[in-house]
């Protein structure tokens, strides 16, 4: 089945829901206009769907294959890497300086949402080297930034990030990685990394890894941790390509999904010196490195979405297509068959993942939009919106993963059988799907990182801040004709995570309280932003509604036959007062199971 990338949902968010005029007047978002913006996301959108997803079985069935070192990823998919890389979509939010488009992050989130959900495999290839690049920029010396970010930011080189060890998964503070520091100001790299995704590949004539790495005089601990430039090839003064530098793949994982993206052991040091250049200060490296585990992190959360959103579609169009059963309130078995679009559970569940896809899209579009705002903003405004940015990122993590593997299998269950064979695409995304929320941190990981960290940004303020905020839109609309139903269910659910959120803050010495319950909180956090999300935008698609409704001489009906715009803003509500029907509850339902209880301490497994 072909890839349908929700290009009208996009532009609804950048254009009609978004202040984007408030980025683009900055200077640096002012050579941009509007029409540049959704030329730019058309041009995305089609290469996604007629270039990048055709090799997305390619990756699912050829994979990543390993050969004595060398590590070999399906032919088409070098094809389409430089069609990336040509276009500008690696760097696309990239600084001008070095190879960058300079777009807003928000409409990098377009982008980089039709390329994951054309083929998640290679898109992470994109996602490493963008982060690796602006790892660079930001803490590498002038020599270090000069010599490489153009490079990755326009697809000539590719980059990794590497953290994980054997004996050190999420606890980076055991890591063993030695870097000794040479006369030259260089340092050998000696140790072994594991689970780095496209850690060795031939797309490119260049992979830059970034190292987490421990110096002899430093302290055991993630606080002894220093940060290093290891290139695959040394890199010649003039930038051109010296010898090997010694990175040894020694074989890739065999893995559920995703498996065109090759994921690879590394070793440093065993055939020879590996030379690192230190990237800021000695022992500051894991601060440096949460930079681009911040974004990945919230770019996976972006996978979550684009690869259920992408399965969704798949579904739908099979709905529509498939002929199975007689209608619910029709018993004549004379009654031709039907497509099962019009079975009642049927469009129940597609628009439980429609509605669900779309407050996922506005929780990534939001915060990309508070990305730009922090950029672009100073003093008390700048602070709150990356107050925003940072309470937002294990939301977009976890809430959009878990969610988007949900939605991947209720997309499968449309099929009946036919979903769990290879015939189909859906087991394929279901596949990939799985590993979103583990990888990055795994969302119980984010969950913790939420309340005993992000809790505690500026004295609780950005939480109760967005509370508030929320809390005023659902109380605006109580007596509003239409949406005064889904406005109450929006008030109780906000009351219910005040509360806890409050309780939480409270008792932050409550270790085990907080460890136990973090998960629904966040959750409750991510439904009720949700259905906030939802009704804002389904307000001003009510609004257009009647301005079309009031200039056309047509009735609903016809309108929503012929009207695409009627039909999408129509849906855009409906997805709302679904979510709010239908989801929201769970807010009180998570509410309830948070407890003192600690039962689960006394289990003897």
């Amino acid at each position: 089945m072909a890839y349908i990338p929700q290009v009208r949902d996009a532009k609804f968010n950048l254009f009609e829901w978004l202040e984007i005029d408030s980025i683009l007047k900055h200077p640096l978002f002012s050579d941009f206009k509007k029409d540049d913006l959704e030329m730019i996301v058309d041009e995305a959108s089609k290469l996604a769907r007629n270039a990048i997803a055709p090799t997305n079985v390619d990756g699912d069935r050829i994979g990543a294959k390993y050969d004595n070192g060398r590590v070999i990823v399906p032919a088409s998919f070098k094809k389409v890497f430089d069609d990336v890389a040509s276009n500008g979509y690696i760097g696309s939010t990239a600084n001008p300086e070095f190879g960058g488009m300079g777009l807003p992050e928000c409409v990098g989130t377009a982008i980089n949402e039709f390329i994951i959900g054309a083929n998640c495999a290679l898109s992470l290839c994109l996602l490493l080297t963008r982060g690796t690049a602006h790892l660079i920029e930001s803490f590498g010396s002038e020599d270090l930034k000069n010599l490489i970010c153009e490079k990755m930011n326009t697809g000539i080189w590719a980059g990794t990030m590497c953290l994980t060890e054997p004996q050190a998964g999420s606890d980076l503070g055991d890591i063993k990685t030695k870097a000794i520091k040479q006369p030259d100001g260089s340092y050998h790299i000696e140790g072994q990394k594991i689970f780095i995704t496209w850690g060795e590949h031939e797309l490119t004539e260049n992979i830059i890894h970034a190292v987490l790495a421990r110096t002899p005089e430093a302290p055991v601990g993630a606080k002894g941790l220093s940060l290093f430039c290891v290139p695959k090839v040394r890199i010649n003064p003039d930038g051109t390509l010296g010898e090997d530098n010694n990175v040894t793949c020694g074989g890739i994982e065999g893995k559920m999904g995703i498996h065109g993206s090759p994921t690879c052991t590394l070793i440093f040091g065993e055939k020879g010196a590996t030379k690192g250049w230190l990237l800021g200060r000695e022992r500051l490296g894991l601060l440096y490195m949460f930079q681009m585990m911040n974004a990945a992190r919230y770019e996976v959360g972006l996978q979550g979405l684009a690869v259920a959103s992408a399965s969704y579609e798949n579904a739908l169009s099979y709905a529509k297509e498939r002929k199975q059963g007689r209608p619910y309130d029709n018993k004549d078995p004379h009654h031709p068959q039907i497509f099962i679009i019009g079975h009642p559970e049927i469009k129940r569940t597609l628009l439980e993942q429609k509605s669900t896809l779309e407050a996922m899209r506005a929780l990534q579009f939001y915060t990309a939009f508070c990305m730009d705002k922090a950029k672009t903003s100073e003093g008390e405004e700048k602070n709150y919106y990356q107050g925003y940015v940072e309470l937002f990122t294990p939301i977009c993590k976890a809430f959009c993963t878990d969610n988007g593997f949900q939605i991947t299998s209720m997309a499968m269950q449309c099929y009946g059988g036919y979903g769990y064979t290879k015939e189909m695409p859906a087991e394929q995304s279901l596949r990939d799907a799985r590993i979103a929320p583990v990888y990055e941190g795994t969302n119980y990981i984010q969950a913790q990182d939420l309340v005993l960290s992000k809790f505690k940004m500026q004295k609780g303020e950005p939480v109760r801040a967005l509370l508030k905020m929320i809390k005023e839109k659902a109380q605006s609309l109580l007596n509003d004709q239409f949406f005064s139903k889904c406005a109450k269910n929006l008030l109780d659910a906000v009351e219910l995570t005040s509360n806890v959120a409050e309780k939480m803050m409270a008792q932050e010495k409550d270790l085990l309280f907080i460890s136990l319950n973090a998960y629904p909180m966040l959750m409750m956090m991510g439904e009720t932003l949700s259905g906030y999300f939802l009704l804002s935008q389904a307000e001003i698609a009510k609004k257009k509604l009647q301005e079309i409704k009031e200039s056309s001489n047509k009735d609903e009906k016809t309108l929503l036959e012929e009207n695409e715009d009627v039909k999408f803003y129509h849906n855009k509500v409906v997805s709302a007062i679904f979510y709010s029907s239908r989801i929201l509850p769970f807010v009180k339902a998570r509410y309830e199971s948070i407890k003192e209880d600690k039962s689960a301490m006394d289990v003897i497994f």
